[in-house]
């Protein structure tokens, strides 16, 4: 098994978040894993994203020509980087915010509802976790689980009050591909 994933949003929309949850349920889980976030004075507004290898085998590198899926939160995402997935290869696309289509037609394209999924949770800032969900479920090589640990991991301490939100919100993510 080798994924190769790309997660590209606007900063602030948590893609960096989500390939750092896949990459760590990946490791909790025992799989060979590597994320490497990019972003610059872009952070904030701008496109950031990163790149997760998930593999059953040891990665001898973590860049890669091809992905095997592309989540895109924003429409430069898709524009930028739909070209760069592999035949046969998922888009995730963000459908609340990208009105473009995946242009390919040897990709799969699953359009996710996240700002409108996250305000019925109660929460417009947890479309990240809608779209971890979509994708846990669409791929099915994660544990879910195994993803809510890493939510709750990801917000301990005084944040801990936002795991139930985060996992609510997860699930529904999850739902809405089943």
């Amino acid at each position: 098994m080798l994924k190769r994933i790309i997660i590209s949003g606007f900063g602030g929309q948590g893609g960096l978040a989500i390939g750092k949850n896949l990459a760590e349920a990946g490791m909790d889980q025992g799989y060979h894993v590597t994320w490497a976030p990019s972003y610059g004075p872009e952070m904030r507004g701008g496109t950031a994203n990163c790149s997760v290898v998930i593999s059953s085998g040891p990665i001898g590198s973590p860049v890669f020509a091809a992905s095997t899926e592309l989540i895109a939160l924003n429409e430069p995402s898709l524009e930028k980087f739909e070209a760069g997935v592999q035949p046969g290869g998922t888009v995730f696309v963000n459908s609340d915010v990208v009105t473009d289509r995946v242009r390919r037609e040897d990709l799969t394209a699953c359009y996710i509802p996240c700002a409108r999924i996250a305000e019925e949770v109660g929460n417009p800032k947890v479309g990240n976790m809608v779209m971890l969900g979509a994708y846990t479920a669409s791929t099915g090589f994660l544990e879910p689980e195994t993803i809510e640990a890493m939510i709750a991991q990801m917000f301990a301490g005084p944040k801990a009050k936002f795991v139930p939100l985060n996992i609510e919100a997860f699930r529904r993510g999850m739902a809405c591909v089943r």
